[in-house]
């Protein structure tokens, strides 16, 4: 058998973990049982009834968190000369095209968001191999192949999350950061829920949010009844 920790005995002792809550009820429970000396994570697991492997089912999408994600995001816009200042201007981390397209071909991907516009995704798509696997390929359905780049900056500063189904039928998304407020988490958690909901494939059949749980890091997950979500 395992050993189970002090600190996790003490956090299980605190909820019921047969039992699923109310989003305001588990934002409460994560903020009290999570025992980590840094400003954990708070992490949404959502199974959907849906069959990733079929084109017509792929939840995939973006949301912005109305209090932000807590985390600081790094932003690489690949961009023809034009957009530089509008991109700098945005507060982009690194702005440029071919440098930064022969440095992701050499492996680095020191970033969290890479936005590009349409006219480049010719040589952009070519990082496909390197790019995908870390879910950093620029997608016109998430907002990071656009014109718009200074609103697109913005976004992804401010707290836009971009998330998408895994191979499971699992979409896990950051929803902020345990020194939040708990109405804070329960507001941003329920606004990615509700992302969610909205983009139920029509192909889906049965039962579509199968099971939602919140989690920090290291924490033990916590059930949340899905009637609450309407």
């Amino acid at each position: 058998m395992t050993k189970i920790s002090k600190n996790r005995k003490l956090a299980m002792s605190k909820y019921d973990a047969t039992k699923s809550y109310s989003l305001a009820e588990a934002t409460k429970i994560i903020k009290d049982i999570t025992t980590t000396k840094f400003d954990s994570s708070v992490d949404v697991s959502v199974r959907l009834g849906v069959d990733p492997r079929k084109a017509n089912q792929m939840v995939r999408g973006s949301v912005s968190l109305p209090h932000g994600s807590g985390k600081t995001m790094r932003v690489l816009v690949l961009c023809t000369p034009d957009k530089v200042a509008e991109a700098t201007a945005a507060g982009a981390d690194f702005v440029g095209l071919d440098e930064y397209i022969e440095k992701i071909k050499g492996g680095w991907t020191d970033v969290d968001v890479i936005i590009t516009m349409p006219s480049v995704m010719g040589k952009v798509g070519a990082l496909g191999r390197v790019l995908g696997p870390r879910g950093l390929m620029p997608n016109p359905k998430t907002g990071t192949v656009t014109m718009d780049i200074g609103k697109a900056v913005t976004d992804a500063k401010g707290g836009k999350i971009d998330f998408k189904v895994d191979k499971a039928g699992i979409v896990q998304a950051l929803v902020g950061k345990v020194s939040f407020d708990s109405n804070k988490l329960a507001e941003n958690t329920n606004e990615l829920l509700q992302t969610i909901m909205k983009l139920k494939p029509s192909s889906a059949k049965g039962v579509y949010v199968r099971s939602v749980y919140l989690s920090s890091t290291m924490s033990p997950s916590i059930q949340i009844d899905t009637k609450f979500l309407g």
